[in-house]
């Protein structure tokens, strides 16, 4: 089998494990009140929450750190919400992701993130609760959870997400366990869901002191964005929760029900947002820039990414797009010192670690490329990040740990992926054979015997060497064996060969009573 089933199929039984999808409970909505089967207990909701939360946010452009009082203000409002929440004894958390598309997501536990982009177009401290309790809700309300049971993220758990502003090239490099988080983040809602979040996000905050009129014209105002389809939140929120004048008028009838009146907090917004606002030009200086080195425009590229550091100083992104620029100018040393300032300036972020390591990989300075790969995979595991290390590993002769590294890579559907799944195959297929071949005995239609073998690789296989047993159909044990067989010839991926055993069999059914073993291959050269 190829390494790629390999994961997949690892990545399954660990999110079954994950979840004891074992028996089945009845349980009580802790939102709606309403009875419900419930395999995800709430301990292993938080347990869900609490080991997604980090690699989710990795992917999408890491934590915003440069106005920390921002982020605060964004918890004060979390917090006053959660508390008044139908499950106040979940551990919330809140933060401001560093990305430019509007966006906001609530992972099963009480996880919850707000973009950058998304605080730009907000006007009121009302209008972020609006939004704020509706993802509460959705952690509340176990939606996320009851996903997960109806085997959603079963289905397709390799969703991977855009690293970074305007979908980067690592989007579809995150592999292991980060999987998962990329795909609750980005879990699409039934309607009723959408409905029970925003009715009882609007209760939440009328006892919050907020006043649930600004959900009704917040969500007028998401419909208009969405008539003409160009806005960027196409990309972002209404991708996951789409706007509509129903929503609009359930929302109004809600309002009349709860009542007008409470804080709207425009002023204090407006103050906890300036310093973000200020240097908005910055990030779409830098959001362009991306673009432009997407385009292959360095010149381009390393303008705008000057205009957003001249705008934004203290910003790590910005110095990593200039190391992006000089890695696909081949320079570097220069990729490795702007990556050195963006690690200086966030720690804690993936991607310089990974750039730098790929960086010292292709200049030959594999010892050197060795820590900062690890340290980006401790961070967000990614195919380059294990193929290189895998690579290394294989260097050193260290066989078995370059087969877990190349594993874990190969459950990426990209050139690392594949490069990672060929290079652990052609070392590990003449160790285990038969995992990687399989086998069988065939009739003609004459009864002549034939030792087929099957490449379930993606590359060539070479000589095969099998040896047939011959079985007694009634104990079941082994009468006699052949001596071993090479077939020769090869065998290209995904296709058979086969060799005659010398034997012929008066039916199809006497077939089934020899077995071949695959005792030796080797990878065609």
């Amino acid at each position: 089998m190829m390494l790629t089933q390999t994961i997949s199929r690892k990545f399954s039984v660990l999110l079954i494990a994950s979840l004891a999808l074992i028996t089945t409970a009845c349980g009580t909505n802790p939102v709606t009140k309403k009875k419900e089967i419930q395999f995800v207990s709430q301990n292993q909701e938080i347990e869900i929450g609490k080991q997604n939360y980090s690699p989710a946010r990795q992917s999408q452009g890491g934590d915003y750190i440069i106005d920390p009082e921002l982020t605060e203000y964004v918890q004060g409002i979390g917090k006053r919400l959660g508390a008044v929440s139908d499950r106040p004894d979940l551990p919330y958390e809140f933060v401001v992701l560093n990305d430019s598309v509007p966006n906001a997501w609530a992972m099963p536990g009480g996880k919850i993130a707000f973009n950058r982009g998304l605080l730009y177009e907000l006007n009121s401290e009302a209008e972020l609760a609006a939004v704020m309790g509706h993802e509460i809700v959705h952690a509340a309300a176990r939606h996320g959870a009851k996903s997960m049971e109806r085997g959603v993220f079963m289905q397709g758990a390799m969703i991977a997400v855009g690293i970074g502003a305007q979908n980067s090239n690592y989007g579809n490099l995150i592999v292991g366990g980060a999987q998962l988080g990329a795909a609750l983040t980005m879990s699409k809602y039934g309607r009723d869901a959408e409905s029970e979040s925003d009715l009882y996000g609007m209760q939440y905050m009328k006892k919050a002191g907020y006043d649930p009129a600004a959900a009704v014209t917040l969500q007028e105002t998401f419909v208009r964005l969405s008539a003409d389809r160009k806005s960027n939140f196409i990309d972002g929120l209404f991708a996951s929760h789409p706007p509509s004048q129903a929503r609009v008028d359930a929302n109004k009838v809600t309002l009349a029900k709860v009542g007008a009146g409470g804080e709207w907090g425009k002023e204090v917004y407006a103050q906890k947002t300036a310093k973000l606002r200020s240097t908005q030009a910055a990030y779409k200086a830098y959001d362009d820039g991306v673009k432009a080195l997407v385009a292959k425009d360095t010149a381009k590229a390393t303008a705008l990414a000057n205009q957003a550091i001249k705008g934004e100083p203290r910003e790590a992104r910005f110095q990593e797009l200039l190391g992006d620029i000089a890695l696909t100018e081949k320079k570097t040393d220069a990729a490795l010192a702007y990556y050195d300032k963006a690690i200086k300036l966030q720690p804690d972020y993936f991607k310089p670690h990974v750039q730098s390591g790929i960086a010292l990989y292709n200049a030959g300075k594999k010892a050197e490329a060795e820590p900062f790969l690890k340290r980006a995979n401790e961070l967000l595991p990614t195919a380059p990040g294990h193929a290189l290390l895998g690579a290394i590993a294989e260097d050193r002769g260290d066989i078995d740990g370059a087969l877990k590294h190349y594993s874990v890579a190969a459950g990426s559907d990209s050139e690392y992926g594949k490069e990672a799944n060929a290079r652990g195959v052609r070392i590990d297929l003449p160790r285990n054979p038969s995992k990687y071949i399989q086998s069988g005995a065939v009739a003609d239609n004459a009864g002549n015997l034939f030792a087929v073998v099957q490449n379930n690789t993606s590359v060539p296989v070479g000589r095969v060497q099998v040896r047939v047993v011959k079985y007694d159909g009634k104990t079941g044990r082994a009468i006699a064996q052949s001596a071993p067989m090479t077939i020769s010839g090869g065998v290209a991926p995904g296709k058979r060969n086969q060799i005659a055993i010398g034997e012929k069999v008066a039916t199809p059914q006497e077939a089934q009573l020899y077995k071949v073993v695959v005792e030796a291959a080797e990878v065609a050269k």
